[in-house]
């Protein structure tokens, strides 16, 4: 079992837990947590706060047999996370991405509009943008169709510009690599992922000798340590503006990443003891499957 001093967030876990039609089934839930070490009141708060927050509805059911229904929100959440994760591995399996264009968003909104301004910038940052200067954010891949949502759900479509081009200066810089590294924290970023492997770098060894040894991994093992890896995993991922390979420093600690946690998870899969594939993390295993 995998020894973890990071907090496991029951977020993680439930959300890991989503079916593809959006369903939440909480004896599943309950039954990973448990294995997990996670408690049912852990489980019943987290459930209660995403419905709070708009991202669940409760269908059927109450307690352990409750069904949940993700939100149009929540889907949107989800899908986000599965987008994402087609990208990075589809740019790594490429190694390149980009059309060779900066994609550019300028808005000027009024003060009394703030919240909806400070949204929007937010947003922006999620999707993995970059700040040029005020009002002026960046990013290299084609993002204009989420923005445009954006933009019209904080009901601000009025106040912004979309631009596309291929000559960008940036405070007299033209090289894209150079922009790059002004505009986003790639040496932070860099540093992370180093971290998250160095950490995680005997795993596959260690998976290697129980296939050579013919040993099988039961779900006490397997749960907790796919938690606990994709935890630790998702903390710098999520962070991740996931800029195309020809804009990145190389050899890019990122992808050395993703492939650890790709083979791990492929090979942890054909050890596990349990019959099918387990709930946890499902998507994941579903995205990579559509792309490799």
């Amino acid at each position: 079992m995998v020894q973890t001093t990071v907090a496991i967030p029951t977020r993680t876990l439930v959300t890991g837990m989503v079916h593809d039609d959006g369903t939440i089934v909480s004896a599943e839930v309950y039954a990973v947590a448990e294995a997990c070490g996670q408690s049912a009141d852990q489980v019943r708060s987290c459930l209660r706060r995403l419905a709070a927050e708009g991202l669940v509805e409760r269908r059927t059911g109450s307690g352990r047999t409750a069904v949940y229904a993700a939100t149009p929100e929540g889907l949107a959440t989800v899908g986000a996370t599965i987008e994402r994760t087609r990208l990075a591995y589809v740019q790594d399996a490429a190694g390149r991405g980009w059309d060779r264009n900066w994609h550019l968003v300028a808005f000027a909104v009024p003060e009394r509009t703030r919240r909806s301004r400070d949204g929007f910038r937010d947003r922006l940052l999620a999707l993995g943008g970059a700040p040029v200067q005020g009002g002026l954010y960046v990013s290299p891949h084609q993002w204009h169709k989420d923005v445009r949502v954006a933009a019209e759900q904080f009901d601000i479509f009025d106040a912004v510009t979309l631009i596309s081009t291929d000559d960008l200066g940036v405070g007299g810089e033209r090289d894209p690599r150079v922009i790059a590294a002004r505009l986003w924290p790639l040496d932070a970023i860099a540093a992370r992922y180093t971290t998250f492997v160095d950490r995680y770098d005997w795993m596959l060894p260690a998976l290697e000798d129980m296939r050579t040894r013919r040993e099988r991994l039961p779900d006490a093992s397997f749960l907790p340590g796919a938690l606990a890896m994709g935890v630790e995993f998702a903390e710098v991922f999520n962070v991740d503006p996931l800029l195309p390979p020809e804009l990145l420093p190389r050899p890019w600690p990122g992808r050395t990443a993703r492939e650890l946690v790709l083979r791990c998870r492929r090979l942890a899969l054909k050890l596990r003891q349990g019959p099918g594939r387990p709930a946890l993390f499902h998507n994941f295993d579903e995205a990579i499957d559509a792309i490799t």
